[in-house]
């Protein structure tokens, strides 16, 4: 190969990788979160809230002892784990929620957009499989995290009071006070801290879906 040859290999070389960062670059920017009300910056945001013993047991009825919600990229994969089956990758809300006595969090992870036809304006909905709601987000004028419409079957199958039998389905299900969270705002290294306590983490399965 003459010296020509090569220097012409390395400028090429040189323009395809400046080509890919430009790429890569543009796909970054567009990949910037867009609600700001929860990441004004359009960086990952984090919320959460672990609740007291005194809380506890002035609210009989709740069950999540700690509740994090984080809006970003997936904070479940690890760097040496290929993509599990059923992650998608376009979630950009996360849950976490560990119950009284349990010693690692559930989660899911979902689809957050403004409910209306412009997607900038309205309520927040973070949808899941089944068209199922995750949860309604509303941030309050001290930045705190309001997360509502919480369904005590989040983490069950559709249908699942049916098949488990009342006594059953309340023991999985969350409890009556398990809605309406107050999460302050927090590092997103706290959240990604929370999700990593699920060890070994398990992909966010879809839900079966009621039958028609």
């Amino acid at each position: 190969m003459t010296s020509r040859t090569i220097m012409g290999t390395i400028v090429g070389a040189g323009v395809g990788v400046a080509l890919l960062a430009a790429v890569a670059g543009a796909a970054f920017a567009d990949d910037m979160l867009k609600l700001t009300e929860l990441s004004p910056d359009g960086k990952d945001a984090c919320f959460g809230r672990v609740y007291d013993a005194a809380h506890l047991k002035s609210h009989p009825h709740q069950k999540v002892a700690r509740i994090f919600f984080y809006y970003g990229r997936d904070p479940v994969s690890r760097p040496n784990e290929e993509p599990s089956a059923g992650i998608d990758s376009s979630y950009n809300g996360f849950m976490a929620t560990t119950v009284r006595g349990a010693e690692a969090p559930e989660w899911l992870g979902g689809w957050c957009s403004h409910e209306s036809e412009d997607g900038k304006t309205g309520p927040i909905r973070c949808g899941m499989d089944c068209d199922r709601t995750m949860a309604s987000l509303k941030v309050d004028d001290k930045g705190r995290l309001i997360v509502s419409d919480v369904q005590p079957d989040l983490y069950l199958d559709a249908g699942s009071e049916d098949e488990l039998g009342k006594a059953e389905y309340e023991r999985q299900a969350l409890g009556k006070d398990d809605n309406g969270f107050r999460l302050d705002p927090m590092p997103a290294a706290t959240c990604k801290a929370e999700f990593a306590r699920i060890d070994p983490i398990d992909p966010p399965l879809a839900r079966h879906c009621a039958s028609d």
